[in-house]
């Protein structure tokens, strides 16, 4: 089985992608999967690491607003498109799968050209341009949030790494944690704030690291490659451990009692399958979509929510630090959050994929053919 994965640009959209041809080649070890992005984005980095051929196409930012930009767009996409049909033609792709993003809208084009099968998966609440497109080509299309709305969606959760998916959390807790030099007695506080850091989210917990040591709770910071100078000194007792970037993220987690960060779909739907709960601060831009990811978590009492703004070491010392003390309230934080955690989306989306190829329906054709 031969596949084109469209999911470049930010690590939202490649790591599902991963997480699938992961599955893929779990399912089928000779199914051959090919990733499709542009320069621009992380999936130059990102994808070769994973061992996975990237195949590079023009990016088309698509404008938010009419500007004359907007007349640059339909010569621009027509070479992305004509370059994703060669990927597709050089590849032998029996099916597409697009995650959003610039790379998607040009390869859905393409694909459709070709009349190859459409797969779409949509990680956030709010779909992008790209996706809404492609739902329009194929009845296949599913969402990573329970209430995203998009023709033919079907609500599966998002595809995430299998070391995090299957992580026994409990089980690996004390070996976790010597590894980040933390103690086995007393609760963690995992904080970060996404690949590159987040600076309200260092700041309030810098300041309020000697109320954090005064109660007890040790610090796992991930302050991002640019803030290590603000970083608290180290001192005995209770550990405060900084670090500009862990690579082994399922220790981090399996280390933590409990997490302060952003609400990005990635992290959110990570933190449910290993039922650990979180503070979540969403990113206070955009159109409140990092809001929408953690909603329906502290809905059901798995995770806290608080404003950008709000955020600061009162915070965390009035609001966050009586609850991170309290052992039974965190478990039942602990077990809301796993309630909601899709574990398998990575299979099942694979499942859905590897049935697409070998089943296409006759519905599917007409969709695609269209």
């Amino acid at each position: 089985m031969r596949v084109l994965l469209a999911g470049g640009g930010s690590a939202g959209h490649i790591e599902p992608a991963l997480a699938l041809a992961d599955a893929l080649r779990r399912i089928d070890g000779d199914t051959h999967v090919t990733c499709l992005g542009t320069e621009r984005g992380l999936e130059t980095r990102l994808i070769p690491l994973r061992g996975y051929p990237l195949e590079l196409i023009p990016a088309v930012p698509m404008p938010r607003r009419v500007t004359p930009r907007l007349l640059t767009v339909p010569g621009r996409l027509a070479g992305a498109v004509n370059a994703a049909a060669a990927a597709l033609d050089r590849t032998g792709a029996q099916v597409l799968v697009g995650f959003g993003g610039y790379v998607a809208t040009p390869a859905y084009l393409a694909a459709r050209r070709r009349k190859v099968p459409i797969v779409v998966h949509e990680a956030n609440p709010k779909p992008g341009l790209a996706n809404r497109l492609g739902a329009r080509f194929t009845t296949h299309v599913f969402t990573g949030h329970p209430d995203t709305q998009l023709k033919n969606g079907k609500y599966l959760g998002i595809p995430i790494r299998r070391e995090i998916a299957g992580l026994d959390r409990l089980g690996l807790g004390d070996k976790a944690r010597a590894h980040f030099g933390l103690r086995p007695d007393l609760p963690v506080l995992l904080v970060t704030g996404g690949s590159q850091g987040a600076r309200a989210l260092n700041a309030a917990v810098f300041g309020a690291a000697e109320w954090l040591r005064e109660a007890g709770v040790q610090v796992l910071h991930i302050i991002g490659p640019r803030n290590g100078h603000e970083a608290p000194t180290a001192s005995s007792g209770v550990p405060y451990v900084a670090t500009t970037y862990i690579d082994r993220m399922d220790l981090a987690y399996a280390a933590a009692d409990f997490a302060l960060c952003r609400a990005g779909a990635m992290t959110c739907a990570e933190l449910t399958a290993v039922g650990l709960p979180a503070a979540y601060v969403p990113l206070p831009v955009g159109n409140g979509e990092q809001r929408l990811n953690a909603v329906p978590i502290v809905q059901r009492g798995g995770g806290m929510l608080v404003n950008n703004a709000d955020l600061t070491p009162e915070w965390i010392r009035d609001t966050l630090l009586p609850v991170l003390v309290n052992i039974d309230q965190v478990a039942d934080m602990s077990e809301a959050a796993a309630s909601l955690g899709r574990g398998d989306a990575d299979r099942w989306l694979a499942e859905a994929v590897i049935e697409v190829v070998h089943g296409k329906s006759p519905d599917e054709e007409s969709h695609n053919g269209g």
